[in-house]
Parts: C-alpha cells; sequence; structure tokens
C-alpha cells in the first residue's frame, strides 16, 4: 500500500513519505543529526552538525562523531548544511507530493515533538503543517496488524527481520526509511486501520524526546 484516500473519499490518493531522523541522544535536549526521507523511488538524505554533544550510546550506535566542528560517520567526513537549510529541503520534498501523509515509526512520541521544536525554533511550523495532509505511526499500526503473530518485539529492525528476513544498517535514517517503507508494503493495514493512527502536528505535545525510545520500539 502505497497510498492512502484523500480526504473526502475524492478519487487522487495522498501519498506516503517515510522518513526517520538520527540524533545526539534520547534526551530532552538532543538535536538532529541527519534527516532522511523516500517515497517511491524518490529520496533524501541530509546532515547536520550539531550543537549539542553526542551521546556515547548515540554514537556508539549511529558511528556519527563531531571533531573540529565537522561531522564524521564511521570516521569518513560527510557533507553538512545547516538545520534550516535541511528542514526547507524537507518541506521542499514532500511538497512535491501535495499533502503527502508521512509516516515513521514511533513518530508521535520521538521524532514528531522534535521536529516540531526544530520548526517552531526556526519559525517553519506553518509551512511545514500547510504541506503535509498528517503523520502516521506504523508503531501502534503494526501492533494492532500483527496482534496476532505473538512477535515478542515491534521494534522496526526485529520487525523487517520477522517479517522480511532481511537485515539491515539500522540506526542510519537513509536505510531505516528504506526499510520502512518496505514493511509497510508487507503490513498491507487497511484505510481504517491507518486512520486510528493517524494524527496532525497540532495534536503533538509539545515535548521533546525521552528516554524510553528502545522500550517504545522505535530501536
Amino acid at each position: 500500500m502505497q497510498n492512502l484516500e484523500s480526504d473526502g473519499g475524492e478519487s487522487a490518493p495522498r501519498a506516503l513519505v517515510f522518513f526517520d531522523l538520527e540524533t545526539t541522544g534520547l534526551g530532552p535536549n538532543c538535536e538532529i543529526i541527519q534527516l532522511a526521507a523516500v517515497s517511491g523511488g524518490h529520496s533524501l538524505n541530509l546532515y547536520v552538525v550539531p550543537h549539542a554533544r553526542i551521546e556515547r550510546g548515540a554514537a556508539k550506535v549511529t558511528g556519527f562523531k563531531v571533531c573540529r566542528h565537522r561531522l564524521f560517520l564511521r570516521h569518513q567526513p560527510v557533507f553538512t548544511n545547516t538545520l534550516r537549510e535541511i528542514l526547507v529541503s524537507f518541506i521542499a520534498f514532500f511538497q512535491m507530493f501535495k499533502q503527502p501523509f508521512l509516516v515513521c515509526h514511533n513518530i508521535r512520541h520521538f521524532d514528531c515533538p522534535l521536529l516540531v521544536r526544530a520548526l517552531d525554533r526556526l519559525e517553519l511550523r506553518e509551512q511545514f503543517g500547510s504541506s503535509v495532509s498528517a503523520c502516521v505511526d506504523t508503531l501502534p499500526l503494526a501492533r494492532e496488524v500483527l496482534s496476532g503473530r505473538n512477535l515478542q518485539s515491534f521494534s522496526q529492525e526485529k520487525l523487517v527481520r520477522e517479517l522480511l528476513g532481511v537485515n539491515y544498517k539500522a540506526h542510519d535514517a537513509l536505510e531505516d526509511v528504506r526499510a520502512l517503507q518496505m514493511l509497510y508494503t508487507v503490513i498491507q493495514p487497511t484505510a481504517e486501520q491507518v486512520r486510528r493512527h493517524t494524527f496532525t502536528l497540532d495534536s503533538v505535545e509539545r515535548k521533546t524526546a525521552f528516554s524510553t525510545k528502545d522500550a517504545s520500539g522505535k530501536v
């Protein structure tokens, strides 16, 4: 399933844009390091040098390190943009799809609060909100759709391994969104199931990420 019905039951479906963030950690002051998005064969992958220190645990799983104001990924320098530039590019990416649905795993309790905070700080919230239809959280969606499978974990990495038989480079935002796009196709939720796990940015509590990300199924 690569689209959803548009509002009002119109014939033209809304596109799905899968996205993910990698951050400096899981605490209340964590910052974005990488933002990636995929829709069909289109992709976006951008990096930013964070102001906050990358926590040891985050550095271990993501491979990111900042040295002399440069960002390195597994000891290789990567090209970076400012936070404003990557958010503007993100908005431009999904503007290609005419108000798509944004899809992410645990988006409601981690990615969205962090994203909203960054958008508000840079006064991009209104522009962002007017360019998307809504957000879909695949964590509770997967729990509902797969409730009869007796799965021990609903983390994205373990779901991909269980349902697709694939091991991928998790904790890299681009690899994560590519895997999520495949996973979503395999899960095949109904429109009604998706609707129950859809929300808007206005409904997101303005709080930052918290340290139960692993338990919630994100990792």
